[in-house]
Protein backbone atom coordinates (compact mmCIF):
# COMPACT_ATOMS: atom_id res chain seq x y z
CA UNK A 1 0.00 0.00 0.00
CA UNK A 2 1.55 3.97 -0.84
CA UNK A 3 0.92 5.42 2.30
CA UNK A 4 1.12 9.18 2.32
CA UNK A 5 1.29 11.00 5.99
CA UNK A 6 0.29 14.66 6.17
CA UNK A 7 0.44 17.07 8.82
CA UNK A 8 -1.71 20.24 8.53
CA UNK A 9 0.29 23.20 10.14
CA UNK A 10 -0.22 26.65 11.61
CA UNK A 11 2.60 28.48 13.42
CA UNK A 12 3.62 24.97 15.13
CA UNK A 13 7.54 26.13 16.19
CA UNK A 14 6.69 25.14 19.61
CA UNK A 15 6.26 21.25 18.58
CA UNK A 16 6.86 20.72 15.20
CA UNK A 17 10.46 19.88 15.16
CA UNK A 18 10.14 16.69 17.54
CA UNK A 19 6.45 15.87 16.38
CA UNK A 20 8.96 15.37 12.52
CA UNK A 21 11.37 13.54 14.11
CA UNK A 22 9.23 11.27 16.17
CA UNK A 23 6.86 11.23 12.32
CA UNK A 24 9.60 10.23 9.94
CA UNK A 25 10.67 7.08 12.66
CA UNK A 26 6.86 5.30 11.87
CA UNK A 27 6.50 6.90 8.44
CA UNK A 28 8.46 6.90 5.35
CA UNK A 29 6.27 9.52 3.16
CA UNK A 30 5.58 12.96 4.84
CA UNK A 31 3.85 15.88 3.91
CA UNK A 32 3.43 18.69 5.93
CA UNK A 33 0.82 21.53 4.90
CA UNK A 34 1.98 24.97 5.98
CA UNK A 35 -0.73 26.94 6.46
CA UNK A 36 0.46 30.49 6.20
CA UNK A 37 2.58 30.10 9.23
CA UNK A 38 4.19 33.35 10.33
CA UNK A 39 6.31 32.18 13.17
CA UNK A 40 9.93 30.35 12.85
CA UNK A 41 7.79 27.11 10.91
CA UNK A 42 8.67 27.58 7.58
CA UNK A 43 12.70 27.46 8.73
CA UNK A 44 12.57 24.80 10.48
CA UNK A 45 11.41 22.76 7.88
CA UNK A 46 13.83 23.63 5.54
CA UNK A 47 16.01 21.18 8.35
CA UNK A 48 13.69 18.23 7.49
CA UNK A 49 14.73 18.08 3.48
CA UNK A 50 13.10 14.57 3.40
CA UNK A 51 9.72 15.88 4.17
CA UNK A 52 7.47 17.65 1.31
CA UNK A 53 6.11 20.78 2.21
CA UNK A 54 3.47 22.61 0.49
CA UNK A 55 2.77 26.20 1.86
CA UNK A 56 -0.31 28.26 1.57
CA UNK A 57 0.79 31.93 0.93
CA UNK A 58 -2.11 33.27 3.64
CA UNK A 59 -3.80 31.46 5.85
CA UNK A 60 -6.84 29.74 5.08
CA UNK A 61 -7.97 27.57 7.69
CA UNK A 62 -7.63 23.68 9.63
CA UNK A 63 -9.71 22.19 6.49
CA UNK A 64 -8.18 23.96 3.94
CA UNK A 65 -5.06 22.33 5.25
CA UNK A 66 -6.66 19.12 5.05
CA UNK A 67 -7.69 19.94 1.50
CA UNK A 68 -4.64 20.38 0.06
CA UNK A 69 -3.58 17.18 1.92
CA UNK A 70 -6.25 14.97 -0.22
CA UNK A 71 -5.61 16.54 -3.11
CA UNK A 72 -1.93 15.68 -2.83
CA UNK A 73 -2.23 12.56 -1.87
CA UNK A 74 -4.84 11.53 -5.07
CA UNK A 75 -2.61 13.70 -7.28
CA UNK A 76 0.51 11.47 -6.03
CA UNK A 77 -1.44 8.22 -6.81
CA UNK A 78 -1.32 7.54 -3.13
CA UNK A 79 -3.61 4.44 -1.76
CA UNK A 80 -4.02 5.87 1.76
CA UNK A 81 -3.80 8.89 3.26
CA UNK A 82 -3.10 9.27 7.16
CA UNK A 83 -3.66 12.56 9.12
CA UNK A 84 -2.62 13.90 12.34
CA UNK A 85 -2.11 17.31 13.94
CA UNK A 86 1.45 18.68 14.62
CA UNK A 87 0.20 20.01 18.49
CA UNK A 88 1.63 17.00 19.98
CA UNK A 89 -1.57 15.30 21.06
CA UNK A 90 -1.25 12.85 19.07
CA UNK A 91 1.23 9.68 18.70
CA UNK A 92 2.89 8.80 15.77
CA UNK A 93 3.96 5.67 16.94
CA UNK A 94 0.51 4.60 16.46
CA UNK A 95 0.63 5.43 12.64
CA UNK A 96 0.88 1.74 11.18
CA UNK A 97 -1.97 0.95 13.64
CA UNK A 98 -3.85 3.26 12.22
CA UNK A 99 -3.35 2.78 9.02
CA UNK A 100 -3.69 -0.74 9.22
CA UNK A 101 -7.29 -0.73 9.79
CA UNK A 102 -7.65 0.17 6.44
CA UNK A 103 -8.08 -3.24 5.71
CA UNK A 104 -11.23 -3.31 7.29
CA UNK A 105 -12.49 0.02 6.69
CA UNK A 106 -11.88 3.11 4.13
CA UNK A 107 -11.99 5.95 6.67
CA UNK A 108 -10.56 5.01 10.06
CA UNK A 109 -10.91 8.09 12.86
CA UNK A 110 -8.70 7.67 16.08
CA UNK A 111 -10.89 8.10 19.17
CA UNK A 112 -9.54 9.54 22.74
CA UNK A 113 -12.73 8.20 24.39
CA UNK A 114 -12.58 4.45 23.39
CA UNK A 115 -9.97 3.82 26.07
CA UNK A 116 -8.13 5.31 28.78
CA UNK A 117 -4.53 5.07 28.42
CA UNK A 118 -3.67 7.99 30.75
CA UNK A 119 -5.95 8.39 34.07
CA UNK A 120 -4.12 12.10 35.22
CA UNK A 121 -4.77 14.01 31.47
CA UNK A 122 -8.35 15.44 31.14
CA UNK A 123 -9.80 17.51 28.54
CA UNK A 124 -10.62 21.23 28.60
CA UNK A 125 -14.05 20.50 29.90
CA UNK A 126 -15.57 23.13 27.42
CA UNK A 127 -13.91 21.60 24.70
CA UNK A 128 -15.06 17.79 25.86
CA UNK A 129 -18.71 19.33 26.38
CA UNK A 130 -19.19 20.72 22.45
CA UNK A 131 -17.49 17.45 21.39
CA UNK A 132 -20.12 15.12 23.22
CA UNK A 133 -22.78 17.07 21.82
CA UNK A 134 -21.38 17.24 18.31
CA UNK A 135 -21.15 13.37 18.53
CA UNK A 136 -24.68 12.95 19.30
CA UNK A 137 -25.66 14.96 16.18
CA UNK A 138 -23.38 12.39 13.89
CA UNK A 139 -25.05 9.45 15.77
CA UNK A 140 -28.56 10.62 16.10
CA UNK A 141 -28.92 11.91 12.18
CA UNK A 142 -26.43 9.99 10.29
CA UNK A 143 -26.64 6.38 12.18
CA UNK A 144 -23.09 5.90 13.27
CA UNK A 145 -21.98 5.33 16.34
CA UNK A 146 -18.98 7.29 17.22
CA UNK A 147 -17.65 8.29 20.11
CA UNK A 148 -15.17 11.02 19.21
CA UNK A 149 -16.28 13.58 16.43
CA UNK A 150 -13.45 15.64 16.18
CA UNK A 151 -10.26 13.62 16.25
CA UNK A 152 -7.50 14.11 13.53
CA UNK A 153 -5.60 11.43 13.46
CA UNK A 154 -7.19 9.14 10.93
CA UNK A 155 -6.86 7.42 8.25
CA UNK A 156 -8.43 7.16 4.13
CA UNK A 157 -8.45 5.03 1.27
CA UNK A 158 -8.43 6.23 -1.78
CA UNK A 159 -11.68 5.92 -2.33
CA UNK A 160 -12.93 7.50 0.51
CA UNK A 161 -10.59 10.51 -0.79
CA UNK A 162 -12.25 10.36 -3.89
CA UNK A 163 -15.95 10.84 -2.64
CA UNK A 164 -14.98 14.16 -0.69
CA UNK A 165 -15.32 17.25 -1.38
CA UNK A 166 -14.02 19.61 1.84
CA UNK A 167 -16.83 22.41 1.91
CA UNK A 168 -15.71 23.92 5.53
CA UNK A 169 -12.34 25.22 5.15
CA UNK A 170 -12.36 25.78 9.06
CA UNK A 171 -12.31 23.64 12.24
CA UNK A 172 -15.66 22.58 11.36
CA UNK A 173 -14.85 20.76 8.21
CA UNK A 174 -14.75 16.94 9.54
CA UNK A 175 -19.00 17.53 9.62
CA UNK A 176 -19.43 17.71 5.99
CA UNK A 177 -16.92 14.55 5.68
CA UNK A 178 -18.81 12.77 8.17
CA UNK A 179 -21.65 13.48 6.26
CA UNK A 180 -20.35 12.64 3.14
CA UNK A 181 -19.14 9.49 4.14
CA UNK A 182 -22.43 8.28 5.49
CA UNK A 183 -23.93 9.43 1.88
CA UNK A 184 -21.40 7.38 -0.13
CA UNK A 185 -21.45 4.16 1.77
CA UNK A 186 -18.24 4.33 3.24
CA UNK A 187 -16.84 1.94 5.72
CA UNK A 188 -15.97 3.87 8.60
CA UNK A 189 -13.89 2.48 12.04
CA UNK A 190 -12.94 3.68 15.13
CA UNK A 191 -9.53 3.10 17.03
CA UNK A 192 -8.16 4.18 20.19
CA UNK A 193 -5.54 6.48 20.40
CA UNK A 194 -4.08 8.36 23.49
CA UNK A 195 -5.79 11.43 25.03
CA UNK A 196 -3.21 14.06 25.83
CA UNK A 197 -3.40 17.87 26.09
CA UNK A 198 -0.37 19.86 26.41
CA UNK A 199 -1.41 23.09 25.90
CA UNK A 200 -4.77 23.85 27.10
CA UNK A 201 -4.80 27.64 25.73
CA UNK A 202 -4.74 27.01 22.40
CA UNK A 203 -7.37 29.09 20.55
CA UNK A 204 -9.43 28.60 18.14
CA UNK A 205 -9.13 32.42 17.06
CA UNK A 206 -11.89 34.84 16.31
CA UNK A 207 -15.69 34.63 17.09
CA UNK A 208 -14.75 30.56 17.77
CA UNK A 209 -13.48 31.22 20.75
CA UNK A 210 -16.94 31.50 22.17
CA UNK A 211 -17.89 28.30 22.90
CA UNK A 212 -21.36 29.31 22.19
CA UNK A 213 -20.72 30.69 19.15
CA UNK A 214 -18.59 27.68 18.31
CA UNK A 215 -21.58 25.30 18.80
CA UNK A 216 -23.82 27.21 17.03
CA UNK A 217 -21.34 27.86 13.96
CA UNK A 218 -21.03 23.95 13.83
CA UNK A 219 -24.72 23.00 13.96
CA UNK A 220 -25.36 25.49 11.06
CA UNK A 221 -22.58 23.88 9.23
CA UNK A 222 -24.14 19.96 9.96
CA UNK A 223 -27.19 21.37 8.87
CA UNK A 224 -26.18 22.54 5.85
CA UNK A 225 -24.16 19.54 4.79
CA UNK A 226 -27.30 17.26 5.56
CA UNK A 227 -29.09 19.30 3.19
CA UNK A 228 -26.44 19.31 0.69
CA UNK A 229 -26.13 15.54 0.52
CA UNK A 230 -30.14 15.03 0.44
CA UNK A 231 -29.65 12.52 3.32
CA UNK A 232 -32.81 11.34 4.67
CA UNK A 233 -31.56 11.21 8.76
CA UNK A 234 -31.95 8.26 11.17
CA UNK A 235 -34.86 9.00 13.47
CA UNK A 236 -34.58 11.02 16.82
CA UNK A 237 -32.04 13.45 14.94
CA UNK A 238 -31.79 16.99 16.90
CA UNK A 239 -28.53 18.27 15.68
Amino acid sequence: MKLLTAIPVHNEEKYLEEVLRQVLRHADDVLVVDDGSKDRTPELLKGFPEVRVIRHPTNLGYGAGLRTAFGAALDGGYDALVTLDCDGQHEPALIPEVAAKLAEADMVSGSRYLQVFDPSQRPPEERRRINVEVTRWLNECLGLNLTDAFCGFKAYNRRALECFEVTDLGYAMPLPIWVQAVQHGLRIVETPVPLIYLDESRAFGGSLDDSTYRLNHYRQVFSDALKAAGLEVAGGCRG
